[in-house]
């Protein structure tokens, strides 16, 4: 069947529900990553001091702040060095060399450094982890990514993720761990388990919730993603593109895990 077909207007998204939690779905595009990579949790702080009635985690605010955030915890130990090589070409070093428990043709993979000419600050360089991560939704769902600010780390990154936020409902594509290094005199240090970022999904109305699901990489899903995902090559403001791909969407993306026994 031609993507023309399969992706007529007459399919486009249906309208939202005016109440009720909205689900969205999560998946990983690399069936064996499923052993490596942590589902996504919701941010709770029930092991904190419920007793007293006034305690901060008892409070609604609180609960409601932590209920709208879902935590992605790092997959992998990682020891990073920047460095440039005798020709000033910028590269990473693994400090764990042999004792890193990542293969290096994974870790090539997935890790590498944005170019020079990319970065938003000379003395700044972009590092860039690809995740098999994707989010979708079958009603209007914007997903952000952020830091995991609510979790305290011994000792702090030496530098900051870069945040994004973008419709899944429309453009569901794998997520990204960008990291803009700020002291490179600081080796970047990423521990197996630890909160890594957060993911915030924004519903309409605002106040719904959201019940997340592991849902089913179909066929028409990977077809529509292939759709849109070759935007970002050809176009730099891909926001203009979502109304158009909205256009070509299949009325249902999100098909929910079918657990059997």
């Amino acid at each position: 069947m031609s993507l023309s077909r399969m992706f007529a207007p007459s399919d486009r998204a249906p309208a939202p529900r005016a109440s009720g939690p909205v689900d969205v779905g999560w998946l990983l595009t690399e069936p064996e990553a499923g052993v490596v990579f942590f589902p996504p949790e919701r941010v709770r702080s029930v092991e904190m001091n419920r007793r007293h009635a006034k305690s901060a985690s008892r409070c609604p605010a609180v609960i409601n702040l932590e209920s709208r955030y879902f935590v992605i915890r790092c997959p992998f130990d990682l020891a990073l060095r920047f460095e440039r090589d005798k020709d000033g070409r910028p590269g990473l070093r693994n400090l764990m060399g042999n004792a890193s428990p990542v293969r290096p043709k994974k870790l090539n993979k997935h890790l590498h450094v944005v170019g020079e000419a990319e970065w938003r600050h000379p003395d700044r360089p972009t590092v860039q982890i690809s995740l098999p991560y994707l989010f979708v939704a079958d009603e209007p769902v914007f997903l952000t990514q952020l830091s995991a600010f609510l979790h305290y780390r011994a000792e702090p990154l030496p530098g900051t993720i870069f945040g994004g936020r973008f419709p899944v409902h429309v453009w569901p594509r794998p997520l990204m761990w960008a990291f803009e290094w700020h002291d490179v005199t600081k080796d970047l240090v990423l521990r197996r388990g630890e909160p890594w970022f957060y993911v915030q999904f924004e519903t309409a109305p605002q106040e719904r919730p959201v019940r997340l699901v592991e849902a089913e990489h179909t066929e028409a899903l990977k077809a529509y993603e292939k759709h849109v995902s070759g935007a970002v090559n050809y176009v730099n403001q891909t926001f203009s593109l979502f109304q158009q791909a909205e256009k070509a969407r299949p009325e249902r993306l999100l098909t929910p895990v079918s657990r059997k026994g």
